[in-house]
């Protein structure tokens, strides 16, 4: 289409310049983005269905993503600072039941814990008793990255409630049903109420050793943890988080290869013969002949000593060539791919050379409200969902006693999560910023120790029992001697 216009266009011009350009200026009275000329004509997409454009090159990009996963470390440096920031050391709960007076129930919360923490063990929560529960998050992050999604099935085995882990493989994509009167359609495997919301999955019976006899078994949607990231209210299924990414990390690795084959060149040293008479083996012993270009060649060996014939020439060949700036590129190549996934260059790389103290702040601050989406993420579509599924069991199984469970489902639910912390940068700095916005009432000790990943509660108990001992043991723990202390060990570059 846009080539017919540009043939038209130029006839136009040919016969009449003044409506040429009354033609190209109403055209281009619009945006220059979704301007159809010369410089765009090349740059002519169509609007589809997502689900169709998705399902198009799914399969694929998740095979590359894959790829570069096991291969490339630039993926790896992406995918390893995600997981590491998002799920880190773990995620704690803290369950906020509450008596009939409003106060919390630290007895009961504590019981909640306990047995939280013991069902994350490998052993209780996994299917195969293989992963612990910071494992399978940990894990979650890293397919959802690269494969676009992960699935988790509920099951009670042996009166115990247990998580299965499925990759996105196993839906079956070729199950595909028109709808029909009175039912509902299904769509690569997810079949899809009149509303496209999920009812149930269609996941492949696949054997141990990944063969896949054909059949699929029908899972309701209650049982089905779909981790995916939708960013289109008609997606129904996954792609890659990757997928803006592999094209660029793709190019590196082919600009490395050709680098790499450039310097082996610039290196190697050639010695050509040049003989006053053709003709001969010489005196070096027998040559071989090279069937492509038919010259005698001989190879070059360690305190190799041979002999010419009279007259004979030395000629060498050695190539030079100024190497290609490679660490600009691949610097360049590294910043471009970790901002695709909302990271700075240095939490990328781990490169922090060329950082003083602003710009590294600066940047972990970014960093880490990407690292926070991600964790109010799968605390919203993973981790609640798997706490109050983990109660309901705890007390149907009898290994919780809550009186009038049922009755007041909401309150005993209740519950948050305490994500894991980042360290300072500068400590010095920071620790002054908290203490001046804290005594000035801009954050709360909450708000402080979760920064850090800690709990304030436990905080305050645990620096109750510090000062408690110290004071038995006839030891000051107070505010001046520390920071006499604090400035005793500070360095003289640090106070600089």
């Amino acid at each position: 289409m846009s080539t017919q216009m540009n043939v038209l266009d130029r006839f136009i011009n040919w016969f009449d310049p003044r409506a040429g350009s009354e033609r190209q200026a109403w055209r281009n009275s619009g945006y220059n983005a979704g301007a159809n000329d010369r410089f765009t004509g090349a740059w002519t997409l169509v609007n589809q269905p997502v689900e169709q454009k998705m399902q198009a090159s799914r399969d694929a990009v998740r095979a590359r993503a894959r790829y570069q996963e096991d291969n490339s470390d630039i993926v790896e440096g992406i995918v390893g600072a995600l997981e590491r920031n998002i799920v880190g050391t773990g995620i704690k709960l803290q369950a906020k039941t509450k008596k009939a007076n409003g106060e919390e129930n630290d007895k009961l919360n504590q019981q909640i814990e306990r047995l939280w923490k013991k069902w994350c063990r490998a052993k209780n929560c996994d299917i195969t008793g293989q992963q612990s529960f910071q494992e399978m998050q940990a894990m979650a992050i890293r397919r959802i990255l690269v494969d676009g999604g992960v699935l988790f099935i509920k099951n009670i085995i042996d009166g115990q409630f247990v998580l299965q882990t499925r990759e996105v493989d196993d839906l079956d994509s070729s199950y595909t049903v028109v709808p029909q009167a009175g039912k509902n359609r299904i769509i690569n495997g997810i079949e899809l109420n009149k509303y496209n919301k999920p009812v149930a999955y269609y996941i492949k019976t696949v054997q141990p050793d990944g063969f896949w006899d054909g059949k699929s078994e029908r899972i309701p949607a209650d049982r089905v943890i779909f981790l995916y990231r939708k960013k289109l209210p008609s997606q129904i299924r996954e792609i890659s988080e990757l997928t803006r990414t592999l094209a660029r990390v793709n190019d590196v690795d082919e600009f490395m290869k050709a680098v790499n084959v450039k310097e082996k060149i610039l290196a190697c040293l050639s010695v050509f013969i040049k003989k006053a008479m053709p003709g001969g083996p010489g005196r070096g012993g027998v040559a071989k002949t090279d069937t492509t270009s038919g010259y005698t060649q001989t190879k070059l060996a360690p305190g190799m000593i041979t002999h010419l014939h009279p007259n004979d020439e030395i000629q060498t060949v050695n190539p030079s060539g100024q190497a290609s700036d490679t660490q600009k590129v691949i610097q360049t190549q590294q910043r471009l791919s970790g901002i695709g996934q909302g990271l700075s260059y240095e939490s990328a790389s781990r490169d922090y050379s060329q950082t003083n103290y602003s710009s590294a702040r600066q940047g972990l601050l970014e960093d880490q409200t990407t690292y926070k989406i991600w964790q109010n993420f799968l605390a919203e579509h993973l981790l609640i969902e798997v706490y109050e599924e983990f109660l309901k069991n705890a007390v149907l199984s009898g290994k919780l006693s809550i009186p009038g469970f049922y009755n007041d489902l909401d309150k005993y639910l209740e519950h948050e999560w305490q994500m894991p912390g980042w360290s300072w940068i500068d400590p010095l700095k920071e620790v002054k910023a908290n203490e001046v916005a804290l005594n000035t009432g801009q954050t709360t000790l909450a708000k402080i120790a979760a920064n850090s990943g800690q709990d304030w509660h436990d905080m305050l108990k645990q620096r109750a029992k510090e000062q408690e001992l110290a004071k038995e043991l006839g030891l000051s723990l107070s505010g001046d001697n520390n920071n006499e202390f604090t400035e005793e060990i500070i360095s003289d570059d640090d106070k600089k």
